[in-house]
């Protein structure tokens, strides 16, 4: 039996690269793209952070609500962008 793969992601793109370095991280529901040194430093442990918590709670990025998805964005001090809002019902 295949292991169920994670839908959700975390996504992290740093736009302040100026040295030309290809920056990108993969890990456990994150993936993480691009940014000056220090900027790609900081999404590492803000992602790092937010899978702490997830593990607190014994809870999967897949499992959580809106409403939790924020609560320890906030906590961890992760912006999250929300997507565009449409008219599909």
């Amino acid at each position: 039996m295949k292991k169920k793969e994670s839908k959700k992601l975390l996504y992290g793109l740093g736009l302040d690269n100026k040295d030309g370095h290809l920056r990108v991280t993969k890990g456990d529901n994150f993936r993480l793209y691009g940014g000056s040194h220090e900027t790609h430093e900081l999404m590492q442990e803000k992602v790092i952070k937010f899978n702490e918590q997830l593990d607190k709670k014994g809870r999967k990025l897949d499992d959580i609500s809106k409403n939790e998805f924020y609560d320890i964005a906030n906590k961890v001090g992760l912006k999250p962008i929300s997507p565009p809002k449409t008219n599909d019902n």
